[in-house]
């Protein structure tokens, strides 16, 4: 029998985290932050070291208190990719559980980035593995971390192996078929999976389940930044483009599209250089021999008054694209280095708005000082890194779980993949729609 403890993510979208308990032996996957609780807790506050306890009592970080008597039996802490919702409690969880933390190699450099950037060491020993391989947990569990695509490089399906059938977690995931880098999922694995009727239960992102389309894919959203960046003319004009730090493949296209423009591409702000730094340390990408980073304040202060001087021959990437105060972008709008916006620079935007209150106004805060300069603005150059609705149709037809769990979202976002699931033929006793700190109980 398996024993699926929903510590986080189950009544929000964030702080994900979740431990699949098999006889005596229990796997964590992911250990991540809710990021606006998080982000409201810094902004409150002068210091900038939460204890555990703090974080959990404000909702910043996942309550595992119904593991508490059982963490002597935890054996792995397996997070599926490298979104702080998904790693980001890891440096303030992990030491309680004596086991390693196991992961994709981009996501082991992100880990080992934001301990480094929080100047904290873990004992928790980190081992890196590449896609699409198996490492053996114990005697009866066996971890296997199937590629699959997302918004970050090297996400995985995770499956856990026993002699009872296979667990399958897909927290987050799109179907991107062509995708700008990296493969595409490995759908042979993925379907032979299904042929095998092992699957007893999935526990799969409901974020966009509402949305009645397949998610478009990043190569589509390689074309909307060429549309804007190169077709569009900015000769003479500052351009300025701001996205997730963690998208690698669309910092890739931006710099690809920065050549092509014969503009110089010059990345601002430390969370850039973090994740930049850890996908060249993988091979992933190797920026750095194609662009200037930095991550300094004075490096960045100096970086842009040398711009000001003749903004028609650099490529902007920077920080900011929620809207956050202290980010770059806003940084820029609000006069704090010696580099102006003029009217009618160009302000790229490839990302959407998270939505979330503290967020939404950022942004309109931001935009609205953008807009009083005068300057143009692109908006929703992106496409989204999760599935809609049509994909998670045809992944739990390839899959073919048993049971399937809802998770990543409230209910009013569970509840349309749970109803789907029903739609596909699945009877209300094999979908279950839980919340935080549940426990639900598969044979």
């Amino acid at each position: 029998m398996f024993e699926i403890f929903c510590l986080g993510g189950y009544s929000e979208v964030g702080k994900n985290m979740t431990a699949i308990k098999y006889n005596n032996q229990i796997i964590i996957l992911d250990m991540g932050i809710h990021l606006e609780e998080y982000i409201k807790l810094n902004d409150n506050n002068e210091h900038e070291f939460f204890s555990r306890d703090e974080l959990i009592k404000c909702g910043a970080i996942p309550d595992d208190k119904p593991l508490s008597k059982f963490k002597d039996q935890v054996i792995a802490i397996i997070p599926s990719h490298g979104h702080l919702d998904h790693i980001g409690a890891i440096p303030y969880m992990a030491e309680k559980y004596d086991c390693p933390i196991i992961c994709t190699p981009y996501t082991s450099a992100i880990v080992k980035a934001i301990l480094k950037d929080k100047d904290m060491v873990l004992k928790n020993k980190i081992i890196p593995i590449k896609l699409n391989n198996k490492i053996k947990l114990s005697d009866e569990i066996t971890a296997e971390f199937i590629n699959m695509t997302h918004s970050i490089p090297h996400t995985a399906l995770v499956i856990l192996h026993t002699p009872e059938g296979s667990i399958a977690y897909a927290n987050d995931f799109k179907l991107d078929n062509h995708p700008t880098l990296g493969s595409k999922p490995n759908y042979k694995r993925i379907k032979n999976l299904g042929k095998s009727g092992n699957i007893k239960a999935l526990i799969v992102d409901s974020l966009y389940a509402d949305h009645h389309q397949k998610t478009p894919s990043e190569s589509i959203a390689q074309h909307l930044l060429k549309d804007v960046l190169i077709d569009t003319d900015s000769k003479d004009k500052a351009v300025i483009v701001t996205t997730f730090s963690s998208h690698i493949a669309r910092l890739n296209s931006i710099v690809e599209c920065g050549k092509r423009m014969k503009r110089k591409v010059v990345f601002l702000g430390r969370s850039l250089a973090k994740y930049i730094y850890a996908a060249e340390d993988v091979g992933l990408v190797k920026f750095s021999k194609k662009a200037e980073v930095c991550n300094y304040k004075k490096h960045v202060a100096k970086k842009l008054k040398q711009i000001s001087q003749n903004p028609g021959k650099f490529l902007i990437v920077c920080t900011g694209h929620q809207g956050e105060p202290t980010a770059i972008l806003s940084r820029i709008a609000d006069g704090h280095f010696e580099f102006d916006l003029m009217p009618e620079d160009h302000i790229v935007f490839s990302c959407t708005t998270i939505p979330s209150e503290i967020n939404e106004q950022n942004r309109q805060i931001l935009e609205e000082k953008l807009m009083h300069k005068r300057v143009r603005i692109f908006k929703d150059i992106h496409v989204s890194g999760h599935a809609c609705r049509e994909d998670h149709r045809d992944f739990i037809k390839m899959l073919n779980p048993q049971h399937v769990i809802p998770s990543h979202g409230p209910k009013e976002k569970t509840e349309h993949l749970a109803n789907l699931a029903k739609e596909m033929g699945y009877s209300e006793d094999k979908v279950h729609l839980v919340e935080d700190n549940k426990i639900i109980k598969i044979e």
